[in-house]
């Protein structure tokens, strides 16, 4: 079978699978003082939570009530858990939304992008690429984040039991496997935040632009989730979900609420996904 006319007319060898390799786009994105100043920020929170502790002294139950907080000094694995409880809301957001939201906007702040599709990178190659990395970053720092929290737990500590704010005990292996498990769901729950960012990355040239949306969209979630008058409607909420993943840590743990977690947050990412696809086809490029 010949050559199709689109084959016959680019140079021999070209082959558009081979072009801007996932490689290539991972090394520069490494490189990127963003990245590496985004890794010392989340590497140095639990840092600063131990200080934290150590000058106001370990928390303790209010009202008889104890939660995760209240037990955060007990174990290296609780300290874990801690870490991952007061950034999951925020601060978790602002990796995802920079990586995701900086991707694209920024080459073509850079009048880069044109260079790219003409060398030529095709479209859809151009942004799966980009979205493989930033997803890939994306999970690098849910996953530094509990290391290095759980590293620096143990080392303050020590290596035990993860002790259940409700009562009883999980013993540190089922800890570190159920710690794996939130790890992997938190992850899950923030590509609602990965779509915008990137959607909005396609149509804007200004970086700042597609990642402040994303983030202030993500704030305008949980603002909306705080209001009950909403009742059933907060169920079709992402940040309703959010900290579904505290149910793991029961000795029974309940996958309910998580499953309905992942299912909304799949869904909302795949249509904002194959949005900014779309729209990136047909988008007359000039930066």
């Amino acid at each position: 079978m010949g050559d199709s006319p689109a084959e016959r007319a680019t140079a021999p060898g070209y082959r558009a699978g081979r072009t801007l390799p996932l490689r290539v786009e991972a090394v520069r994105q490494l490189k990127r003082r963003r990245t590496l100043v985004m890794g010392g920020v989340l590497a140095l929170l639990p840092f600063v939570l131990l200080v934290a502790f150590a000058v106001a002294g370990s928390p303790g139950g209010r009202n008889d009530e104890v939660t995760l907080m209240d037990t955060a000094t007990a174990s290296g694995a609780n300290y874990a858990a801690t870490c991952l409880f007061v950034s999951a809301g925020f601060l978790l957001v602002i990796p995802v939304a920079l990586f995701c939201g900086d991707t694209v906007a920024s080459e073509a702040g850079w009048s880069s992008l044109r260079y790219l599709l003409a060398a030529p990178v095709p479209r859809a190659r151009l942004l799966w690429s980009k979205l493989a990395v930033a997803l890939g970053l994306s999970a690098a720092a849910m996953v530094l984040l509990p290391l290095v929290a759980l590293a620096v737990g143990v080392a303050a500590y020590g290596w035990g039991p993860l002790e259940i704010p409700t009562g009883g005990t999980l013993d540190a292996g089922t800890a570190a496997r159920r710690l794996a498990v939130v790890v992997a769901y938190v992850f899950v729950s923030q590509l609602v935040t990965a779509g915008l960012a990137f959607w909005l990355s396609t149509k804007t040239d200004a970086p700042l632009g597609a990642v402040g949306g994303a983030v202030g969209l993500t704030i305008a979630g949980n603002v909306l989730d705080a209001v009950t008058a909403l009742g059933g409607w907060r169920d079709f909420l992402p940040a309703h979900w959010q900290f579904a993943w505290a149910d793991v840590f029961q000795p029974t743990p309940e996958w309910g609420g998580m499953i309905q977690g992942s299912a909304i947050s799949v869904t909302y990412a795949l249509v904002l996904f194959a949005l900014a696809f779309r729209g990136f086809s047909r988008k007359d490029v000039v930066s």
